[in-house]
């Protein structure tokens, strides 16, 4: 999995069209119930809005659970339009809520969905991000004489060595993205004429920059 943006925090923001106001929240949503449940808590917090239109992506894709509801408006002019913004800005794992108070001019159709549209847009400019990576904890036997070696190798495909065992031979935990790993894994084999393999023992989401400063291949 390629890494992907989240939302670090909530946010919020208020817009007023036509004398309707629209108040956006956002928020982080890892997991169904999460979203499911920031979507009760603004609803509760809202509870005399004329709407509250929820929107989420729990994931990033292939793999991501998608949903939105009109809330009471016409069809198609509000959960969509919210959700088609999402989609759109490379955010996994973030729920909205837009909130309307009518304010008694109809917006049409058209009015709606660009009202609706404006607001998730206005909320995710405001929402703070993190990256979030998929990584692969390994664990290599390798013979003394190449320690150096493999460390360099380990740092330039951006890995981490985690910690390092001194017995008969060295054995290395490490860790890398997903995506480099098979780079490093192939360089392994060239530097060892195919003796050296690191074993996958581990794989997990992490928040962030995992490795500070690491070299950057293309």
């Amino acid at each position: 999995m390629n890494p992907y943006r989240i939302p670090t925090a909530e946010a919020r923001v208020e817009l007023k069209v036509k004398n309707s106001r629209f108040i956006a929240t956002a928020a982080p949503a890892t997991t169904l119930a999460e979203a499911k449940a920031f979507v009760q808590r603004i609803r509760n917090e809202f509870a005399d809005a004329t709407h509250n239109v929820p929107a989420y992506l729990v994931g990033f894709p292939p793999s991501v659970v998608a949903h939105c509801s009109d809330d009471g408006e016409p069809a198609g002019t509000a959960g969509r339009p919210v959700l088609a913004v999402l989609q759109g800005s490379g955010i996994g794992d973030v729920a909205v809520v837009i909130t309307r108070y009518f304010g008694g001019t109809k917006l049409g159709t058209g009015g709606l969905v660009r009202a609706y549209s404006q607001a998730a847009q206005a909320v995710l400019a405001q929402l703070p991000l993190a990256e979030k990576i998929s990584v692969y904890t390994v664990m290599l036997t390798l013979p003394y004489n190449m320690l150096e070696r493999v460390r360099r190798l380990v740092s330039e495909w951006q890995g981490q060595i985690l910690e390092e065992s001194f017995a008969g031979n060295v054995i290395i935990t490490a860790r890398f993205a997903t995506v480099q790993f098979p780079n490093f894994q192939k360089a392994l084999g060239d530097l060892s004429h195919g003796v050296l393999r690191a074993e996958i023992i581990a794989e997990q989401q992490l928040t962030g920059d995992f490795i500070s400063g690491a070299h950057q291949h293309e």
